[in-house]
C-alpha cells in the first residue's frame, strides 16, 4: 500500500543534514574515501566523571526505579543542578516552575510550537538559521517569517526589519547566540532589545542557547535571562550536547517564562516518557562540575580553530578566529562567488558539490541554512586534528 503523506510533510524542505548523510553514503558506496566536516557531532568522548555517574546510576541496586519511565520517577537532582548552574554561570535565579527537563534542545524546539501555536499562526526565525525552527512551525500548522542576518550587522537579528503588522501577529521569535552557522555573538544590549520587542508586540522570545558553553579566549556568552524582566517574555533552550560532548545522550532543559515551561511540559506529558533516570543523574553531575568539564571539552576545538584558520588564511582567506561555537563560517572562493545568483547559480552549493566530487570532502553549504547563507560554507571542528588538516588542505586547493 502506498501511504498518502500529510500536507505538513509536503511543506518541509529536505532536511539539510539528512541530505548530507545521503550524499556521503552514496559516495562511499561508489568506493570514494569521504572526509566529512559537515556535521557538528563531537568526536571527543564524554568526560569520564559523567560516564562514571551514568554507570553508577544504571547499576544502583538501591534505586528500584532506575529502569522506569523518566517522567514517572523524575530525578529532582537535574532541575536542581540546572538552577544552581544558572545561578553560578549567569547570576540568574530560577524558580522550580521555570525549569523542565528535555531530551536535548532539538526535540524541545520542534515540540514547543505545538504548545503555543495554532494553525495559521506565524513564527519568526533568522535566516541563515537552524532548520528546526521552521520545522516546528510546520508541524504546528503555522508558517515562518524569516528575518535576514546580515554580515554588515554582525549577523545580529534586527527587529526593526520585522513589519509592525507581522510582529503583532507573531507568536514566537527565535534567536540563537552564539550563532549557528555564522558563529556571531550577541551582548546583553542585543538581548534587551529582543526582550523589549517581545514585550511591545506580545511575542515570546525563544533563545536557542546550544553553544553558550563553547567559548574561547576568555569570552563568556550571556543568557537572555540576565536581562531584567526577561522571564516575562522569554525562554531559553539549553543543551548539554555540545558543551559537554553529550550529543547522543539527549539531555537539556527549557528555562524561563513559567507558563511557557508548563506548556512544553504538557506536550511532553502527552508525547514522550522522559529520559532514563541514569541519564538525568549524569546530566546533573555534568552541570555541577561545568566549570571544569567545559573548559577541558573546549581545548580541542580551540586548537583546531587556530590550526584551520591559519591554514585558510595562508591560502588566501581572511578569517578571524571566532570566540564561540564549534564551527567556522567561511566565504566560498572568489571564482564561485563571482557567479553567485547567475541563472539561479548557488555558489555555496556548487562549491560543496565540486569539493565532494573532486576531493571527497564534505562541508555544509551556506545555502542549506537559507538563501541569505549563500556565499559561505560551514566547517565543523568536531573531527580529529589529522582529519581536519587533510580536509582543509583539499579545501585550500580549491582556492587557487
Amino acid at each position: 500500500m502506498d501511504v498518502t503523506f500529510s500536507q505538513r510533510l509536503g511543506k518541509l524542505p529536505p532536511y539539510l543534514f539528512a541530505d548530507l548523510r545521503r550524499k556521503i553514503a552514496a559516495k562511499r558506496a561508489e568506493g570514494m574515501k569521504v572526509i566529512t566536516l559537515g556535521i557538528g557531532d563531537p568526536d571527543v568522548p564524554t568526560p569520564a566523571p559523567i560516564v562514571a555517574e551514568l554507570q553508577r546510576a544504571v547499576d544502583d541496586a538501591n534505586d528500584p526505579d532506575r529502569h522506569r519511565y523518566g517522567c514517572d520517577v523524575p530525578v529532582t537532582e537535574f532541575p536542581a543542578a540546572v538552577r544552581s548552574f544558572y545561578q553560578r554561570r549567569f547570576g540568574v535565579a530560577l524558580a522550580g516552575e521555570q525549569v523542565v527537563t528535555t531530551m536535548g534542545s532539538k526535540d524541545a524546539i520542534a515540540k514547543f510550537p505545538l504548545a503555543v501555536m495554532d494553525p495559521g499562526d506565524v513564527g519568526i526565525a533568522p535566516l541563515p538559521g537552524y532548520p528546526t525552527y521552521n520545522i516546528g512551525h510546520v508541524f504546528a500548522g503555522g508558517s515562518t517569517y524569516y528575518v535576514p542576518l546580515r554580515p554588515e550587522n554582525d549577523y545580529l537579528l534586527d527587529v526593526d526589519e520585522i513589519p509592525a503588522d507581522l510582529a503583532d501577529r507573531a507568536k514566537l521569535l527565535w534567536i540563537n547566540y552564539p550563532n549557528n552557522p555564522t558563529t556571531a555573538l550577541a551582548d546583553l544590549d542585543f538581548f534587551a532589545r529582543a526582550v523589549e520587542f517581545g514585550r511591545t508586540h506580545n511575542v515570546l522570545i525563544c533563545h536557542d542557547a546550544a553553544y553558550t558553553e563553547n567559548t574561547f579566549d576568555g569570552y563568556q556568552a550571556p543568557s537572555i535571562l540576565q536581562v531584567d524582566g526577561a522571564d516575562d517574555v522569554a525562554v531559553e533552550f539549553f543543551s548539554l550536547s555540545k558543551g559537554f560532548n553529550m550529543t547522543g545522550w539527549r539531555l537539556g532543559c527549557l528555562v524561563g517564562n513559567a507558563s511557557a515551561v508548563r506548556a512544553l511540559s504538557t506536550i511532553k506529558d502527552n508525547v514522550d516518557n522522559g529520559s532514563l533516570r541514569a541519564l538525568q543523574f549524569a546530566a546533573a553531575a555534568a552541570l555541577n562540575s561545568a566549570e571544569t568539564l567545559t573548559a577541558e571539552a573546549n581545548e580541542p576545538y580551540k586548537r583546531r580553530r587556530d590550526m584551520v584558520c591559519e591554514m585558510l588564511n595562508a591560502a588566501g582567506w581572511n578569517i578571524t578566529p571566532p570566540q564561540a561555537t564549534i564551527y567556522l563560517w567561511v566565504p566560498v572562493p572568489a571564482q564561485y562567488a563571482q557567479r553567485d545568483g547567475e541563472d539561479g547559480y548557488s555558489s555555496s552549493g556548487q562549491f560543496a558539490e565540486d569539493l565532494l566530487e573532486t576531493h571527497g570532502v564534505v562541508i555544509t553549504p551556506g545555502r542549506g541554512y537559507g538563501e541569505t547563507g549563500e556565499g559561505f560554507f560551514r566547517i565543523s571542528l568536531t573531527y580529529p586534528d589529522d582529519v581536519l588538516k587533510a580536509a582543509v588542505e583539499k579545501i585550500c586547493e580549491m582556492n587557487k
